[in-house]
């Protein structure tokens, strides 16, 4: 059964990261900021499998479509 409101940690798991909340802050500040000219699924720092999912993500625009919106905007801080 889906989880009905994932969270970012859900979306880090789905990508195959580390999803504590510890994790994820330290993966921002390691990757931050990501060019504003950049879509977030050509940032540098994911492989071709979570590129491609979190491309898909965004053009579902589905359930998850808001995580890949969270995710972009804190990479951009």
């Amino acid at each position: 059964m889906e989880k009905v409101n994932p969270t970012l940690n859900d979306l880090f798991k789905q990508l195959g990261l580390p999803n504590s909340d510890e994790e994820i802050h330290h993966f921002l500040e390691r990757y931050k900021p990501i060019p504003e000219t950049m879509k977030l699924y050509q940032a540098h720092c994911w492989n071709q499998a979570q590129s491609e999912f979190l491309e898909q993500l965004i053009e579902e625009d589905g359930d998850w479509s808001y995580l890949a919106d969270e995710l972009d905007a804190l990479l951009r801080k």
